[in-house]
C-alpha cells in the first residue's frame, strides 16, 4: 500500500470530552488521533518529560496511561535516542499492528524516511507539530534543579500550558504546591534558546511530507467566531491519504470544522523563528553568571513592557465590544 498526497485539508478540531480538553495544551487532537492506535492495540511514540532526568525523550507507548503521562507541550529539546530502532522491532514482532509517531517537523521527517527505507511506511502515520523552534535542554534542566533547590523539594508536576484559570498558564508542583514558571517560558519565546538550525528550518510549510500537521488555532475567535471556547482549539492539517482515514476514525469523538489555509495562517506555518538579536549577548551572559542571572535578566519584562502589554489587552477587550 502506497501513502499518497492529498491537496492540504484544514480543520479546527476539539475533543468533546471535556475532561480531555482541560488536560489538553490545545483542543485535544493529540489525544483523539492516539486513541485510534491504542484502541485498536496498536502503539504510539512521542515526547515524554521525565522527571528525574528532567529531559524530554522520545518513548514506546502501549496503553491510554502511559499517553497521558505525554500531553501537553514540552518547551524544550526532545531526543530521540533509539527511538526509531524501537519502532521498527516493535513492527517486525507485530506484523498486524500499526503505529502513530508524533514528533516535530524535522523529528517527524527523519522518521518518514526511515520509515519507506525500512518498508513499514504503510504501517505508521505520521503526524508533526507546528514548532516555534527547539530550546536548548540545558536551560530548562538547570532552570529545574534551581527551582527545586529554592523550593526544597521534586517537580512532581509541570505543564506549559495548565488551563485551571482559563487561558494557559506555565506551572510546576513541587511538595503540592503550584508555582509559576513564567519568566522560563518568556526566555523561550525571546528566541534566545533556540537551536540554530531553528531559524533556517525547512519544515515551517502548509505542504508537508507527513500525514497530519496540528498545533493551536490561532485567531479562531476571530476567523471562525461561531467555534471558538476558551479552552482551546487545535487546528489540523491533512496532507495524505493516509491521514484522511485517521481524521476519519476520529469524527465521532470530535467536534469540528472545515477550514482554510487563509483562515488558519500563523508565522510559523511558513516561516521559521527569526535569530533574536540578543541571542549572543544571552549566551555570553550564560557562560559568564550562569541560570540565576540569565533568568533576572532575560526572564523578567520591564514596567514599561509590562504597562504596554497590559494596554494591548484593554484595546483588545474594548475592540470587541
Amino acid at each position: 500500500m502506497s501513502v499518497n498526497k492529498i491537496n492540504t485539508v484544514v480543520y479546527a478540531l476539539r475533543i468533546k470530552n471535556r475532561d480531555v480538553l482541560l488536560r489538553s495544551s490545545s483542543g485535544g487532537a493529540f489525544t483523539a488521533f492516539s486513541d485510534v492506535l491504542l484502541n485498536s492495540n496498536g502503539a504510539i511514540t512521542c515526547a515524554v518529560y521525565d522527571y528525574n532526568n528532567k529531559k524530554t525523550e522520545f518513548k514506546l507507548l502501549t496503553t491510554s496511561t502511559e499517553r497521558d503521562t505525554a500531553r501537553g507541550s514540552k518547551y524544550m529539546q526532545s531526543i530521540p535516542g533509539d527511538i526509531f530502532s524501537e519502532v521498527y522491532d516493535y513492527l517486525y514482532d507485530n506484523p498486524k499492528k500499526e503505529l502513530l509517531f508524533i514528533g516535530l517537523g524535522c523529528q517527524a521527517e527523519g522518521f518518514r524516511k526511515f520509515a519507506e527505507q525500512k518498508g513499514i511506511r504503510d504501517r505508521v502515520y505520521i503526524v508533526d507539530l507546528i514548532c516555534h523552534g527547539s530550546a536548548s535542554p540545558i536551560i530548562w534542566s538547570q532552570y529545574a534543579k534551581r527551582i527545586e533547590e529554592r523550593y526544597n523539594g521534586k517537580i512532581e508536576y509541570l505543564s506549559f500550558r495548565e488551563k485551571r484559570k482559563g487561558w494557559p498558564t506555565e506551572t510546576v508542583v513541587i511538595n503540592g504546591k503550584r508555582i509559576p514558571v513564567k519568566n522560563y517560558e518568556t526566555i523561550y519565546y525571546s528566541r534566545c534558546v533556540s537551536r540554530p538550525s531553528c531559524h533556517v528550518c525547512p519544515f515551517a510549510t502548509i505542504e508537508r511530507n507527513v500525514d497530519i500537521t496540528i498545533g493551536d488555532f490561532w485567531h479562531i475567535e476571530e476567523k471562525i467566531p461561531d467555534f471558538y471556547n476558551s479552552q482551546g482549539t487545535s487546528l489540523v492539517l491533512l496532507h495524505t491519504d493516509r491521514g484522511n482515514k485517521l481524521f476519519d476514525a476520529i469524527k465521532d469523538t470530535i467536534d469540528y470544522r472545515v477550514s482554510n489555509t487563509s483562515e488558519c495562517w500563523q508565522y510559523n506555518l511558513e516561516h521559521p523563528t527569526p535569530v533574536s538579536e540578543k541571542r549572543s549577548d544571552f549566551w555570553k551572559d550564560y557562560k559568564e553568571h550562569e541560570i540565576d542571572y540569565i533568568m533576572k535578566k532575560y526572564g523578567t519584562f520591564t514596567i514599561g513592557t509590562k504597562i504596554k502589554n497590559r494596554l494591548k489587552k484593554i484595546w483588545k477587550v474594548l475592540d470587541s465590544n
